[in-house]
Parts: C-alpha cells; sequence; structure tokens
C-alpha cells in the first residue's frame, strides 16, 4: 500500500499533467482561429476597407461605414458605463460591501455579468426601439453599455478592495471626509487598474452582434447621426459571412480580423497597464 507522502505526489502530478494538457488544448484552439482568421482575412485587408462603405454584391467598396458606427457606438456606450461603473463598483468596495443591500447589488451585477447579449439586446428593444419608433445608434449604445456596466463595477471593487487600508487611515488621521479620500488617494492609487477594468469592458462590447441587430440594426451606408440605423463591424460581418457572394464573404473575414485583433491589442494594453502598477514603488 502506498504511503500517505506517495499518494500526495501522484495526485499533485496528475493535476499538473491535466492543468498543462488543459493549458495546450485551449492554446491550440486559439491558434487555429487566429490562423484561420490571418488566413482568410489578410488577403481583404486594403485601403479600400476604411475609405469606402459595404458595397452592392459584385462591387468594390469597404467597411468604412461600420468601423466608424462601431467606433461611435462603443464610445458613448463606455462614455455611460465608466462613470456608473466606477461609482456603483465604489460603493460596494468602501461603503455596502458588508451591508444586506450590498450583497444584493452585487448578486445582480453578477447576474448581468453573465446575461446572454440577445436578452439584453430584446431589453432595449423594449425600452429604447418601440418607444422611439425606430432603431437607432444610440440604442445600440445603451444596449452596450448595459453589457458594460458590471465589466467595469466588479473591476472597479475588486482593484479597490486590493487598496492597503493605511491609504484610508491616513486620510481619516488627517480629518480628510471619506468621499475625498477616496477620491483623491484611492482612486488615484487604483488608476492602472480602473483603466484596465475599462479596456477589458471595451474588449467585451466590441465584438458583440445580438444587442445591436435588435437595437441599432445596420445601415448599408454612412451615417454619423445616432438617432438612426447605424451600421457597425459585427451586424457587417453576421450578414456577410452568411452571403452567398465571395466578395462579401471576403469583407465579412477582414472584419473578423480587425475585431481580433482590437480586442488582442487592448488585452494586451490592460495587462501591461495592470503590470506598471503592480510595479509601482
Amino acid at each position: 500500500m502506498l504511503s500517505r507522502p506517495a499518494l500526495r505526489a501522484i495526485a499533485n502530478t496528475t493535476f499538473v499533467t491535466a492543468c498543462g494538457v488543459a493549458t495546450v488544448l485551449a492554446l491550440t484552439a486559439l491558434g487555429f482561429i487566429l490562423y484561420s482568421l490571418f488566413k482568410q482575412g489578410f488577403g481583404g485587408l486594403d485601403l479600400n476597407i476604411f475609405t469606402k462603405d459595404t458595397p452592392a454584391p459584385g462591387s468594390v467598396g469597404g467597411l468604412r461605414n461600420a468601423i466608424e458606427g462601431s467606433l461611435m457606438m462603443c464610445a458613448m456606450a463606455m462614455a455611460m458605463a465608466v462613470g456608473v461603473g466606477i461609482l456603483a463598483g465604489t460603493w460596494l468596495a468602501e461603503y455596502g460591501g458588508a451591508h444586506p443591500y450590498g450583497h444584493v447589488i452585487r448578486f445582480l451585477n453578477d447576474v448581468l455579468l453573465a446575461a446572454p447579449s440577445i436578452l439584453v439586446g430584446l431589453f432595449v428593444y423594449e425600452l429604447v426601439v418601440r418607444p422611439l419608433h425606430g432603431f437607432s445608434g444610440f440604442a445600440g449604445a445603451v444596449a452596450l453599455a448595459l453589457l458594460a456596466v458590471p465589466v467595469v463595477t466588479r473591476t472597479t471593487e475588486d482593484i479597490l478592495r486590493l487598496q492597503p487600508d493605511a491609504l484610508r487611515e491616513a486620510g481619516a488621521a488627517l480629518g480628510t471626509p471619506r468621499w475625498t479620500t477616496i477620491k483623491e488617494i484611492i482612486w488615484r492609487g487604483a488608476g492602472g487598474g480602473l483603466l484596465t477594468g475599462g479596456l477589458l469592458a471595451f474588449a467585451r462590447i466590441s465584438g458583440e452582434t445580438a444587442p445591436l441587430l435588435f437595437t441599432a440594426l445596420s445601415n448599408q451606408f454612412q451615417n454619423l447621426d445616432l438617432t438612426k440605423p447605424m451600421a457597425s463591424l459585427p451586424a457587417v460581418i453576421f450578414q456577410y459571412a452568411l452571403s452567398a457572394y465571395d466578395d462579401w464573404r471576403r469583407l465579412a473575414w477582414a472584419g473578423a480580423l480587425l475585431i481580433a485583433l482590437t480586442v488582442l491589442t487592448i488585452n494586451i494594453l490592460g495587462r501591461v497597464v495592470a503590470a506598471r502598477g503592480n510595479h509601482r514603488p
């Protein structure tokens, strides 16, 4: 019969091996995805992608209107989500963390964090699209903001809880009001983490398709008016990837590659910012 140390060694080896196999499988799948995107999408990247609007079948065109629409809706969504998310996360971390009401808010935030995006799109459709009698870029931004808020809230709460209590005690010892201590000391100390949370939220919403189909719909032409239907990269990819036209499918692959590169860049940037914050003296 094996001794207890031998059993522990076997269990440890089995666990480490299983983790290694899972990591290799995940990285292999990611490698195949990136390979497919570069293989199919790199050939479709040219100047027309950024200078021409989505074309009719058989015509020369690009994704300018979709890129502009995605950027405008994501920027507006983040403008709404960052303020709400940071304030909500600050309240959970600094005021209501141990309160029963805080537990309810945290639970609801986790539910919204895991909610299917299509349900958010349907909710915003009933809340904004139907009362205003039309699809719009504003409705799309609201849907994306609802998806970004729980991400910012959770990351804000986590990063503020990591700040040492000595900072709060120092502010209290100087007679500084609690809200001033949070604004001038805690938020500044957590600046890198707050920025990382915002970047992760932007990466989360940049590739969403389902909520935009129920809110912003799409637009074949360039439109900078958020009160009207607006094109977006995810919606155009969804439409073009299912078409029977080779030129549309080529644009869909190019758009997918652009989104993948954007999300990858944002995640790398977020990790760099977080690493610099952790090594700050």
